[in-house]
């Protein structure tokens, strides 16, 4: 009898077979709970990786503005598109110059147009130029003579470069001058430019009393005088020339300088160091 109650009690000691301890049952609940921390966990590690990354684009981004600090923002532009990318893989290195895309083109303080010949075309591309933000120009042509050099200087290019001699220390060189309001041209084509400008004002313009500034001597002793406060009738007495005469004066300088009045003559010959 007793050890048939030791057996029954031991039975109840004993799982069944198959069964789950009381304890037991709460482990996979406390397991499913981890892979949601860890989701929440590594959601938060990506939020910070991205934070970081934005970070370092600031970073970067800034250190290529401080870079750019000090650099000439330069536009290339060549009638062929393996010119335009010769010279601007020239200019890159150089940590003076900064080469510009399409879609920057208002930022550039210096254009560089790429040409073969000095023609029509491309002096309308150096007119549009001009028309724009209007930054100096260095032209590199393949060739240049005195009418090309004439050409482009009244298209607005401040420097003249061979195409032979355009390397990268001397593109460089001159785009810097030009910057700094100087102009640059060949020693040779400089000593022929100036025998066609001393034949034009022999030939052309002394003849006629004018001078390069477009106002002959006895229009800018006119305007002298107007700066002066005189009015029309003191003029004509101070010159021994009829009233008639002296507005006859002032109105050819306004119409051919296209100017507006007399204020705007006399603004124009102080600003050109002409009174």
């Amino acid at each position: 009898m007793v050890v048939m109650q030791d057996r029954v009690q031991e039975r109840e000691r004993t799982p069944a077979r198959g069964s789950v301890p009381e304890g037991a049952a709460r482990v996979p609940e406390g397991a499913a709970r981890v892979p949601e921390g860890a989701a929440r966990v590594a959601e938060g590690a990506a939020r910070v990786a991205e934070r970081g990354r934005v970070a370092e684009r600031g970073r970067v981004a800034e250190r290529g503005r401080v870079a750019e600090r000090g650099r000439v923002p330069v536009y290339v532009y060549a009638g062929d598109p393996i010119s335009q990318a010769g010279v601007a893989s020239q200019l890159r290195p150089r940590p003076e110059v900064a080469v510009l895309d399409q879609s920057e083109l208002d930022r550039a303080e210096v254009a560089v147009v790429v040409t073969e010949a000095v023609d029509d075309a491309i002096l309308r591309v150096l007119r549009a130029i001009q028309r724009g933000r209007a930054p100096r120009t260095v032209l590199i042509a393949g060739s240049l003579d005195e009418t090309g050099v004439v050409a482009a200087a009244e298209a607005g290019v401040s420097a003249l470069v061979r195409r032979a001699e355009a390397t990268p220390e001397r593109l460089t060189s001159v785009i810097l001058k030009v910057r700094a309001g100087e102009a640059e041209m060949p020693a040779d084509l400089l000593a022929r430019l100036l025998g066609q400008v001393g034949k034009l004002q022999r030939q052309i313009l002394a003849p006629r009393g004018l001078r390069f500034s477009g106002l002959s001597d006895r229009e800018i002793e006119v305007l002298r005088l107007v700066a002066d406060g005189l009015d029309t009738g003191e003029i004509a007495r101070r010159l021994s020339f009829s009233e008639r005469t002296i507005k006859s004066v002032l109105h050819d300088v306004t119409t051919r300088l296209q100017l507006k009045n007399r204020a705007h003559a006399v603004a124009y010959a102080v600003r050109e160091g002409l009174i």
